[in-house]
């Protein structure tokens, strides 16, 4: 529980737009209570920069931040893809142990806090021991992921991963598959057991993995064991992230992946759809129609390969967006948003290609305010605005570091997203507490030394 305090800053950014010496009072729950500007400083305790919301990652593997560097050997084949890396991920799981998942997922998120994500959606799909069979408390894993955001200060929506065939038409899954595979009434135990906390910057939903691995009766069934958990709460799945997926699900269903879910699902304001790389105009017109967000995790789908989001096409149709680190070989929000804007220059050939579907002269500001609001939709916490009634998550951005030197406000976030920005972000609160203090965190040493531990040992069992 966080101590009520008051806190000031010279210059934040508000839902009024830019506001000078502003007041935010937090309740003892970690929650803006209300926000004043105009203020003077008094005997008040100080943000000391530029404060701006923290960045929601709406889509993250925590332990697959440990196989960063073990993908970029060639895999003896004549192609190396999304499915060949595939295989090194599997042989990297049947290793994994559950302190060793705890370890990897703090230092993960010690990480995101030091680049200013401020909460996590951990797509949790990690469930059973190595060689099958169950856990005594099936949210072992669960609990260890939640253990680590914990040791780290973030906000965390966990996301229990319902995993079920290995192929589209319920192909069997592999042996290694057997510890992601959850039976329906396990997987409703482990979100209903990990939204019973009492923490307040902690919660739980629901992810279907994909539809290659959730048939057409299980989703059903999921969704509905769900809504009796959470009625209103987020949903997330995996989708057109290949060109191989969506022409597996063709020659399954006749219909590609995002226009079979829209027929067959009641997709919503709930759901985020995740990497949505591959969709045609009519379907990013029913996804944005509908209120869906998109998840995108640009570094890892040009990892992968999988593809370029068509951003401007889904700015024009009015659609949600987040990002997300996925696989976790970049950890950096403002790398997500830079990719994601220049890959869009590098196929259209031309700049500032998010405008005019973003609403602000500065293609940054846009950018992040945009990636902020539909991430904490998709989470489904109550972040990423600095207003009354929202969890008081701050980033706080050093006016005087190089990079932002002599800006105005108007371009100041511009030089954040568009720059290699670095030490420039001094603080990171969430919930009202300092968790990054002169670029540190307080743990970070003792966090670090557990996951060189446990990295050692996973590298030796390659």
């Amino acid at each position: 529980m966080t101590t009520a305090l008051s806190l000031w800053a010279p210059l934040a950014y508000l839902d009024c737009g830019w506001a000078e010496d502003v007041l935010f009072r937090v309740d003892d729950g970690g929650m803006i209570s209300t926000v004043e500007f105009g203020i003077p400083p008094g005997n008040l305790t100080r943000l000391p920069g530029v404060v701006i919301p923290g960045m929601p990652n709406l889509h993250s593997h925590a332990f697959q931040r440990a196989m960063a560097g073990l993908t970029e050997r060639p895999g003896g084949t004549s192609t190396d893809d999304f499915w060949t890396w595939r295989k090194t991920m599997y042989g990297f799981v049947e290793r994994l142990m559950p302190d060793q998942v705890e370890a990897i997922a703090a230092q993960s998120y010690v990480e995101m806090l030091k680049a200013g994500y401020t909460s996590i959606a951990e797509f949790h799909y990690l469930h059973n021991p190595v060689g099958g069979g169950r856990y005594h408390d099936p949210a072992e894993l669960a609990r260890r992921v939640a253990a680590g955001a914990a040791a780290a200060g973030i906000r965390l929506s966990l996301m229990p991963v319902l995993y079920q065939d290995g192929g589209f038409g319920g192909e069997a899954l592999d042996d290694v598959q057997q510890r992601f595979r959850l039976e329906i009434d396990e997987w409703a135990l482990i979100i209903a057991a990990m939204a019973r906390t009492g923490v307040s910057e902690r919660s739980s939903a629901a992810a279907l993995h994909s539809l290659r691995a959730v048939s057409p009766a299980a989703l059903d069934e999921a969704v509905a064991a769900y809504g009796e958990i959470r009625a209103d709460g987020p949903i997330h799945i995996h989708i057109a992230e290949q060109e191989k997926e969506v022409s597996d699900c063709l020659a399954w269903s006749g219909q590609r992946p995002v226009e079979w879910l829209l027929d067959h699902a009641p997709v919503d304001r709930r759901w985020t759809l995740v990497h949505a790389t591959h969709m045609t105009k009519s379907e990013r017109l029913g996804v944005a129609g509908v209120g869906a967000v998109a998840g995108v995790c640009p570094t890892t789908e040009a990892n992968l390969g999988d593809g370029i989001f068509e951003l401007p096409s889904w700015l024009a149709a009015g659609g949600a967006w987040g990002i997300g680190s996925d696989s976790n070989v970049s950890l950096d929000p403002c790398e997500e948003i830079r990719w994601l804007e220049y890959v869009q220059r590098l196929t259209l050939r031309r700049r500032l290609t998010s405008h005019p579907g973003i609403p602000t002269e500065s293609l940054g500001q846009g950018l992040w305010l945009g990636a902020v609001e539909g991430g904490a939709r998709a989470l489904g916490q109550p972040c990423g605005r600095l207003e009354a009634g929202r969890a008081a998550d701050f980033l706080v951005l050093d006016p005087e570091h190089p990079t932002l030197a002599g800006h105005a406000p108007e371009t100041v976030l511009d030089a954040w997203v568009f720059s290699n920005a670095g030490s420039a972000l001094t603080e990171v609160w969430v919930a009202g507490r300092p968790v990054i203090r002169d670029g540190r965190h307080a743990q970070e040493d003792a966090i670090a030394h557990r996951y060189r531990a446990a990295l050692t040992t996973l590298m030796e069992s390659l």
